[in-house]
This record gives C-alpha cells, structure tokens and sequence, in this order.
C-alpha cells in the first residue's frame, strides 16, 4: 500500500467520524425528507413531460393517418376523374404519412410504457414520503427520548451520590455514638444514685444498730441500779463494800459509750 492510499484513507476516516460526530438525528431526518419531496418534485416533473409528449405523439398519429386518409380520398377522386398520374401521386402521399403515423403510433405505445412506469413510480415515492414523515416523527420522539436519559444519566453521575451516602452512613455511625454515650451516661447516673441510696440504706443500718446498742445500755444501766438496793438491804456494814466498786464500773461504760459515739460519728 502507498503512502498517498495511506494517507488518503487516514483522511477520510478522521472526516468520517468528524460527520458522524457531527450528524443529528433530528437535523438529518428533516434534510432527507426534504431531498425526498424533492426527488418527488423532479418525478412528477418528468411525469408531466412524458405525458406531455404521450399527447403530442397522439396527437401527430392523429394528424399523419388524417393526411394518409385525405390522400386515400384524393387518389379515388384523381382515379375517377382518369387522372392516373396524380391517382399514383395522391397514393405515395398517402404512403408516407400512414408509415409516419405507423412510426408515432410505434412510440405512442413506447412512451404510454413510460408514462405508466414513471407513474407508478411517482406513486411509490409518495407512499415512501409519506412513510418516511410517520417513521421521522417516530425517530425524533426517540432520539428526543434518548437524549433526554443521557441528560438525566449524565447529570445524576454528577450529583456525586455516593459522597453523599457516604456522609450519611459517617453521620448514622456519629448519631450512635452520641446515644451510646447518652445511654453510658444515664447508667453512670443510675449507678450514681444506686450508691447513694446504699448509703442512705447503710447509714439507716447503723443508726438502727446504734439505737439498739443504746437501749441495751440503758436496760444494763437499770438492771445494774435495780441491783444495788438489794445489796444494800443485806446488811448494813455491807452497804458500804458494796457501793464503793459501782463508780469505776459506770465511768468505763461510760468511756465504752464516748468511744462508740465517736466511732459512729466517723462514719
């Protein structure tokens, strides 16, 4: 292969595409109906004509066997009258218009084929026209339609939808962590005020404990006083050994009773 071949067929494959690039569905369905009523236009032009000339053609046939008939007559008459020489005459005239009506009648039936052929060609190409503007219509509502999606197409891919939902799913995970948190800090508080009441409830125990630590003091105290009289009643020189141990013993239950309260107090 040449250089120029190669060359040439880079060329008209860079134009080839640059036309196909180029080409609009709608614009170009428009132009071919266009050159199309225009070939009709040239069809029923040519059409005309042929039947233009169909009549002409009839029309000369008319005329030459009218002539050939006229000179028929003209040679009876020059034959009747003894004229032998213009009877033959007459006759030749006659010859030559019958073989020229012959000759027209000859492409009378030629050109009638004709006329008939471009007719039914001429009804063809309405038909095609006429299909052509349904289908135009037709393609354009699609090639519109088709359009219109790659539009919509290219306009969602541009729209970055999956940032989007990207976000979203970072803002979903952010919003659970904020309720685990929430959820964390009300068991904190829970626990919280669990505590306080166990102290209150532990406080209340010893309080409790502390009370009944009291009452069986005070009930030993009594017992212990209700005791001495009794002593006392035994003798009387007894009185006095029995009462002198009672005060040592009440100031150490008494020192007991401080060193509780103080424990007690520092709880």
């Amino acid at each position: 292969m040449g250089l120029f071949d190669r060359v040439s067929r880079v060329v008209r494959s860079n134009l080839n595409a640059a036309v196909s690039a180029a080409e609009d569905p709608a614009k170009i369905l428009d132009q071919a109906i266009i050159d199309m009523q225009e070939d009709l236009v040239q069809l029923r032009m040519a059409v005309a004509s042929a039947i233009a000339s169909q009549k002409r053609m009839q029309q000369q046939s008319n005329q030459a066997q009218t002539e050939a008939n006229n000179w028929q007559q003209r040679a009876q008459l020059a034959l009747q009258k003894g004229d032998e020489n213009l009877a033959r005459e007459a006759l030749s005239r006659k010859k030559v218009q019958s073989e020229t009506a012959s000759a027209i009648k000859a492409q009378l039936d030629q050109q009638s084929g004709t006329v008939d052929t471009l007719k039914r060609n001429l009804i063809a190409l309405e038909g095609k026209i006429s299909e052509a503007k349904t289908k135009k219509d037709m393609l354009k509502a699609r090639a519109q339609a088709a359009k219109a999606n790659e539009q919509l197409q290219s306009a969602v891919g541009a729209l970055g939808t999956s940032t989007a939902m990207g976000a979203f799913e970072r803002m979903e995970e952010k919003v659970l962590q904020m309720e685990a948190r929430g959820q964390a800090a009300a068991e904190i508080a829970g626990a919280d005020l669990e505590s306080q009441f166990a102290a209150l409830e532990a406080g209340g125990d010893v309080d409790d404990e502390l009370e009944a630590m009291k009452a069986q003091l005070l009930t030993g105290s009594s017992s212990t006083n209700q005791a001495l009289p009794a002593g006392a009643t035994a003798g009387a020189g007894a009185s006095s050994t029995t009462s002198a141990p009672a005060a040592p013993k009440d100031a150490a239950v008494d020192a007991e009773l401080e060193d509780l309260k103080r424990q007690l107090d520092q709880l």
